[in-house]
């Protein structure tokens, strides 16, 4: 409860200021510019019915998919994990719809009062339709986080073309509670509208390391992750509303997916950290395994929600698993 009176507290504070529009959009576009100028696209662009995806493609052997999670971006992935991989597997790491440097599925999500959100299975074909164009045959697809839930819906949609799946940390059954009072506020037509801009304009420093940190815990962020992944990309408007809104509308969805879940034929490993407070393995990732036959599950005592950066050479292990079950190797 104390936290979120902390957030109102914000809230209220930001919205006295709610009078200087011109000024709360001249900031917001100036922080904006500089983030987009300190931390440029690192990969290409494909284009999906006229909206672009950002691609980063490093290495050679069999394709692999990596799909960051909520608030993030492909400098998750690029920061070292990349890196690792790249001399078994050509790697292809995606912006997700609206984050980092992907457009929206369509521009009928994007705006300030539009509460609408892609689905994982609108924001899958968004990517399979990226891939195709990139000719990527048969990955492996790992979905960390968020992204685990776009993973399941990738596998679910195309179980003919998806070698396995490594569910990483992944939100793929439904929870109970809700997200918080801030998720509330920014994905609603009133708050994307009026609070999200400002929050653009005067983000919360203190509250920025300290959202990195618990994302984190038990573990610290690595030596210079703070730095590299840019976190001014998601306090641009447009990707805090889509970033709000997409998580925000993601528990119905995991609700039908997850009747599903026993249809999917590829190999499935999962792995998750059992000290993880963000995305609970007894609430995602233990009933996950029970529910895909044949599916693998990984606990990583006392790891946090950041495998990838905490235990690397497990979720790498996991991939290579994944490659020898479904004979890429």
């Amino acid at each position: 409860m104390k936290s979120a009176y902390k957030v109102i507290s914000f809230v209220a504070t930001l919205a006295l200021l709610g009078g200087c529009g011109v000024i709360v959009d001249r900031r917001a576009d100036t922080r904006a510019a500089a983030a987009e100028a300190s931390y440029p696209p690192t990969g290409q662009f494909v284009t999906v019915n006229g909206q672009r995806v950002h691609a980063h493609v490093e290495g050679a052997g069999p394709d692999l998919v990596l799909i960051h999670g909520a608030s993030g971006n492909t400098r998750d992935f690029t920061f070292s994990f990349v890196e690792r991989m790249k001399d078994n597997y050509r790697v292809i790491v995606f912006d997700r719809p609206g984050l980092g440097w992907s457009d929206r599925v369509s521009d009928e999500f994007s705006g300030a009062f539009t509460t609408a959100a892609e689905s994982p299975l609108q924001q899958a074909a968004f990517l399979q339709a990226a891939a195709d164009q990139l000719g990527v045959s048969n990955p492996i697809v790992l979905g960390h986080s968020y992204g685990g839930a776009v993973a399941l819906a990738w596998g679910l949609s195309r179980p003919e073309d998806t070698a396995a799946l490594v569910v990483l940390s992944g939100a793929s059954n439904p929870w109970p509670g809700g997200l918080g009072v801030l998720y509330g506020v920014a994905s609603s037509a009133i708050g994307g509208a009026t609070v999200v801009p400002l929050i653009a304009a005067f983000p919360p420093r203190g509250q920025v390391d300290g959202a990195l940190d618990s994302i984190f815990a038990p573990q610290s962020p690595p030596e210079g992750y703070a730095d590299y992944i840019g976190s001014g990309l998601t306090l641009r408007r447009e990707t805090l509303r889509a970033n709000a809104r997409q998580v925000n509308s993601l528990r119905p969805h995991v609700v039908e997916m997850s009747a599903r879940y026993s249809t999917l034929p590829m190999p499935v490993e999962i792995v998750h950290g059992t000290a993880d407070d963000v995305v609970p393995i007894h609430i995602h990732s233990e009933p996950l395994a029970r529910q895909i036959p044949g599916a693998v599950l990984t606990r990583l005592e006392g790891i946090g929600h950041m495998p990838h950066h905490s235990a690397p050479a497990a979720v790498a292990e996991a991939i290579d698993r994944a490659a020898a079950r479904a004979r890429l190797r």
